[in-house]
């Protein structure tokens, strides 16, 4: 169950983001050549219908790690709409690829989006209170921070594996520039994210994201570059 500790909640520093696409880690290793390459599904949405932190249902977006020639298995990352984590409606997303497979579970609204926790095959992780991953939407600019604590609980569905303990995390916006992939231009805000564990170190301790609004994670915190999705708008 997950643990109701006493946490400190977020704090923003503001003078005055699909989610992050935070994909939290524990990724599989690369799956053998002969596996099937997963591409995104093929209606398109129109940007009209995407929001600045892009969750609606049936988007889709493939990223390749960051460095590696094209042609690879890519990962595929799907808004797969709201669904219940625990007795709280979220909105969710699904990544798959090389073995992987994780749903994470966000909230989210004009005043940001923060992540309640994701599940794996045979696994969960729940944070409270949850972990704010982006900023409002009219909050983004320069020199922009925001950190929090966490209380973490893993659990696995057999009921072996019960840890808990504490995260704690601190982003900061450190540019905006345009970048190209493939091709490809964004216009991304670049952001670094700081995070520390007492679980065993489940996520990256240091990464550089990159976000475009309407558009999502361009480079994730995972280090997963962007390499097609099936809407357009965002530029």
């Amino acid at each position: 169950m997950l643990l109701r500790m006493r946490a400190r909640r977020p704090t923003a520093v503001l003078s005055g983001r699909l989610p992050a696409l935070l994909l939290p880690l524990l990724l599989a290793a690369c799956a053998p050549t002969q596996q099937k390459q997963e591409a995104p599904v093929t209606a398109s949405t129109s940007v009209s219908r995407v929001s600045f932190y892009p969750s609606e249902a049936g988007l889709a977006w493939t990223y390749l790690p960051d460095g590696e020639d094209a042609g690879g298995v890519p990962y595929v990352l799907r808004a797969t709409g709201p669904s219940l984590f625990g007795n709280v409606q979220a909105q969710t997303f699904t990544l798959t690829g090389r073995g992987a497979q994780q749903t994470s579970y966000h909230l989210m609204s004009a005043q940001g989006s923060q992540l309640l926790g994701f599940r794996k095959p045979g696994l969960s992780v729940r944070l409270d209170p949850p972990w704010q991953e982006l900023p409002p939407v009219d909050a983004w600019r320069v020199g922009l921070a925001w950190s929090g604590e966490s209380n973490i609980a893993v659990q696995s569905d057999d009921g072996l594996t019960n840890t808990s303990g504490k995260v704690n995390y601190s982003y900061r916006v450190l540019d905006q520039r345009d970048v190209t992939i493939r091709g490809r231009s964004y216009r991304v805000w670049v952001v670094n994210r700081q995070i520390t564990d007492t679980v065993g170190g489940l996520f990256p301790r240091s990464q550089e994201e990159w976000f475009t609004p309407y558009v999502g994670d361009v480079r994730t915190p995972e280090g997963l570059l962007l390499t097609d999705r099936n809407f357009t708008g965002g530029q």
